[in-house]
């Protein structure tokens, strides 16, 4: 069976718009040697999963991103289309910051302050297969030395869907935001960068290590996970995502910070955002979309009923 490496990219848009603060060989080419696992399709016109939440005054649309795809796919039409230009506001998990600013960031909370290099905090049998998934990356095996475990793991991550045709710069968000400054739509941020590097960077560091460690051990399975998450997002099988995110998020900690409490703040935000008129677009990574511990499972605690729009 497939290992569910990926669900943390349904979670954190910020950690794959890194790509530009990566070193240089994080853009090294190279081949990857295709996996046997089946791999569902994504369909030719994809419909994501869209909601609707609603009193006499005030519509919230929920729309569940994926933060990095392919160039060319088509999902922004037909219902989707329709609820975000009946929209006058857009809510994402986190505006971008500049460049500048995103490199202060990063230094600040993914550069390790010990002096202990990245490979030396790993068990010898960790380090050599680092290692070879580096070199199997084409990557230096030094590249991410100065580097916390949980952005060398993200890093890494990113690399076999680049080599695969996935670009951080065709991410739903990426589409939504270009289509809102368009508009001149008023765009909110549900969390602030520092926010979201914090959630991985406030680990413990044995964590971190365990999810890097993953990471390592699943390098070769990686685009074809993407691709999965990728098919079911656009054949809006939810249920299918709930699997892939609650076997990727075993861990506790991990579940809690990337998820449920997220969610558990959002459905706070959203409560008091139907307090006043309008009608607003949040789209989330898709992730928190599905599950027990989903946005809408929230919203229901607080006795506000999220529907399935069909289409």
């Amino acid at each position: 069976m497939m290992r569910r490496w990926s669900s943390a990219l349904l979670f954190l848009p910020l950690t794959l718009g890194l790509a530009s603060c990566q070193p240089e060989p994080l853009q090294s080419a190279g081949d990857i040697a295709p996996q046997p696992n089946e791999i569902a399709t994504i369909p030719d016109d994809p419909d994501p999963a869209l909601w609707v939440l609603k009193d006499e005054d005030t519509t919230i649309y929920l729309f569940g991103t994926v933060h990095i795809l392919k160039p060319g796919l088509t999902w922004f039409d037909e219902a989707v289309k329709d609820a975000f230009d009946a929209s006058d506001e857009l809510v994402i998990e986190m505006i971008e910051p500049d460049p500048a600013e995103m490199m202060k960031i990063v230094n600040d909370l993914a550069i390790d302050k010990t002096g202990v290099s990245l490979r030396d905090k790993l068990k010898p049998e960790d380090r050599t297969k680092y290692e070879a998934a580096m070199t199997s990356l084409n990557i230096p095996v030094n590249a991410f030395d100065p580097l916390d475990p949980w952005f060398a793991s993200v890093s890494m991550s990113l690399v076999p869907l680049m080599q695969g045709g996935y670009d951080t710069n065709s991410g739903v968000e990426d589409a939504l935001n270009s289509h809102a400054k368009a508009r001149n739509m008023k765009i909110v941020g549900l969390e602030t960068p520092r926010q979201q590097l914090g959630f991985f960077d406030n680990l413990p560091e044995d964590v971190q290590i365990r999810f890097l460690n993953f990471n390592v051990d699943s390098i070769g399975e990686m685009a074809d996970g993407m691709e999965n998450m990728v098919a079911h997002w656009a054949n809006a099988n939810i249920s299918a995502l709930a699997e892939l995110m609650n076997a990727g998020l075993e861990e506790k900690i991990l579940y809690e910070t990337l998820l449920s409490n997220r969610n558990a703040n959002w459905a706070v935000w959203v409560d008091e955002r139907m307090k006043q008129p309008g009608t607003v677009f949040l789209a989330v990574g898709a992730g928190h979309l599905a599950g027990d511990d989903s946005l809408q499972e929230m919203l229901k605690k607080r006795d506000l009923i999220v529907k399935r729009i069909k289409y």
